[in-house]
C-alpha cells in the first residue's frame, strides 16, 4: 500500500528554476506528441455519426527521439528529461481516456502547474533528510525531521515512490504494510446517494454507511465562506477563504479514508455506480450544491477492488420482476406489476448487485437467492406480523439493515450501531 504525506519546504529559490525548466521542456514533449497524432475516424455503434479518435507513437523510438531533442542545451540532469517523458506521456493517456468519455475538447493538453515528479534515481533518504539531484554533482536536501508521520526504519530509498516537489511543498508517497483485515464476504454493490451510502450482498444483506457527518463537513465550510466571501477583495479575507477551504478538504479527507476503511473491510470486490455530477444538475441551486458536496468518487479511489457499474434505472427499476416505476415518491419502491414494496436505496443496491453479477431479472431466483438475505419476512406486501395478531406500524420494522455504520465523535472513527 502506498501512503503520500504532504510537507512544507524553504527550498523555493533553489529548486524554481528547475521548476520552470520543468515544465517548459513537459509541455514542448506534449506539442511534440500532439503533433504525431493520428486522427482515426471510427463510427458511434447504432448511430449514424462518426468519432475522430486519436492515436499517437509509443514505441522507443519515438520516446528516444523525443529525449535527444530535449537534451540539447539542457543543464539540469538527464534524468530529469526522463521525468518529463514520462509525465508527458501520462498526461496525454489521461486526456485521451477523458476525451473517449465526451469529458475533454479536441485541444492539446497544457501543464499549467508548476511540479516536478523525482525519479528515484534522483533522490536518496539519508536519515531525516531527502536529498535530491538537480544538476551533476549538484544537490537540494530538503529537511523531514518536522514531519508529522513515521518512516519505518526498515524503509530505505527504494521504499519511497516518485516524491512530486512544488515551490512550497514536496508530496512524499512511502510504500507501507497492508494491514487491512480479511474481507469477510466477495462481493458488494453500492447505492450512492447524499447522505448514506447503502450495499447489498446476499452473504451479508442490507449494509448502510451514515454520511451525514461527511455532509456536514461541507455544508458548515460553505456557510462560514459565505460570511466572507462578502469582503474576499482584500487580502485578508481571501487568506481565510483558503485557510477555511484547506480546512474542510483535510476534514473531509479523514471522512472518506474512514468510510474506505469500512468498506475494504467488508468485501473484496465493490461495485459502485458510475455517476457524473455534471449531468445530474437541475435549474434548482439547492440540488446543485448538494450535489457537488458529495464525495462519492474520492470515496471510490480509495477503495481497493472497486468496479463501476452502469446507473440507468437503479431506483426506478424493480429488482424483483424489472419493471420501471418512472412515479417515485419517498422513500419506498412500490412496484405495480409484481407487488414488492421495499426501501428505495436497497432496492437500488439489489439492481445494482444484479448488473455486477449479471443476472437478469427473474421473481423465482429473487425470492431464492434475495428474499432470505433481508431482515424480516413476506416483502410483496411490505409488513409481516410484530406479534401473534400484531401488524408491523412501516416498513422499515419489517426490512432493516443488518450492519449499519455512523461516525462516533469520541472514537473519532465509523462504527457498527446496532440496529
Amino acid at each position: 500500500m502506498l501512503k503520500t504525506y504532504s510537507l512544507k519546504h524553504d527550498k523555493r529559490e533553489e529548486v524554481e528554476g528547475l521548476l520552470r525548466a520543468y515544465n517548459e521542456i513537459l509541455n514542448a514533449i506534449i506539442e511534440d506528441i500532439w503533433s504525431n497524432i493520428r486522427w482515426k475516424q471510427v463510427k458511434i455503434r447504432g448511430k449514424n455519426q462518426f468519432r475522430l479518435l486519436p492515436i499517437y507513437r509509443k514505441d522507443n523510438q519515438f520516446k528516444k527521439c523525443l529525449r535527444d531533442k530535449n537534451l540539447k542545451g539542457w543543464i539540469y540532469a538527464a534524468h530529469w528529461v526522463d521525468s518529463a517523458l514520462k509525465t508527458a506521456f501520462s498526461i496525454m493517456d489521461s486526456w485521451k481516456k477523458n476525451y473517449v468519455k465526451g469529458d475533454r475538447k479536441r485541444v492539446c493538453p497544457k501543464a499549467r502547474r508548476l511540479f516536478i515528479r523525482v525519479k528515484q534515481t534522483l533522490c536518496k533518504l539519508e536519515g531525516d533528510n531527502l536529498r535530491v539531484t538537480t544538476a551533476p554533482k549538484s544537490f537540494v536536501y530538503f529537511d523531514l525531521s518536522k514531519r508529522y508521520f513515521k518512516i519505518p526504519r526498515e524503509i530505505s530509498s527504494s521504499g519511497i515512490g516518485e516524491p512530486i516537489i512544488t515551490l512550497n511543498r514536496i508530496y512524499l508517497p512511502i510504500h507501507a504494510p497492508d494491514k487491512r483485515p480479511e474481507p469477510a464476504i466477495g462481493k458488494i454493490a453500492w447505492d450512492s446517494n447524499m447522505l448514506s451510502l447503502d450495499g447489498y450482498s446476499p452473504k451479508i444483506g442490507w449494509v448502510k454507511i451514515d454520511t451525514k457527518a461527511l455532509a456536514t463537513v461541507h455544508i458548515s465550510s460553505f456557510e462560514k465562506r459565505r460570511s466572507v466571501q462578502r469582503e474576499a477583495k482584500s487580502k485578508k479575507a481571501k487568506r481565510v477563504l483558503n485557510k477555511y477551504s484547506r480546512r474542510e478538504m483535510n476534514k473531509a479527507r479523514k471522512h472518506q479514508l474512514e468510510i474506505a476503511r469500512v468498506i475494504n473491510s467488508l468485501a473484496e470486490v465493490n461495485g459502485f455506480e458510475r455517476l457524473r455530477k455534471e449531468r445530474m444538475y437541475r435549474r434548482s441551486r439547492v440540488w446543485n450544491r448538494r450535489v457537488m458536496r458529495t464525495d462519492w468518487r474520492a470515496i471510490m479511489r480509495r477503495v481497493d477492488g472497486s468496479t463501476e457499474l452502469p446507473p440507468q434505472h437503479t431506483s426506478k427499476g424493480c429488482s424483483r420482476c424489472g419493471c420501471i416505476n418512472r412515479d417515485l415518491n419517498g422513500c419506498m419502491f412500490r412496484c405495480g406489476s409484481c407487488g414488492l414494496t421495499i426501501d428505495r436505496q436497497l432496492n437500488a443496491a439489489i439492481n445494482l448487485y444484479l448488473r455486477m453479477e449479471g443476472v437478469p431479472h427473474q421473481m423465482k431466483w429473487w425470492d431464492k437467492h434475495i428474499l432470505p438475505s433481508l431482515v424480516g419476512g413476506y416483502f410483496l406486501t411490505g409488513a409481516e406480523l410484530k406479534a401473534p395478531y400484531e401488524l408491523v406500524r412501516g416498513l422499515y420494522e419489517a426490512v432493516k439493515p443488518k450492519l449499519l455504520y455512523a461516525y462516533d465523535r469520541h472514537a473519532d472513527a465509523y462504527l457498527p450501531v446496532p440496529t
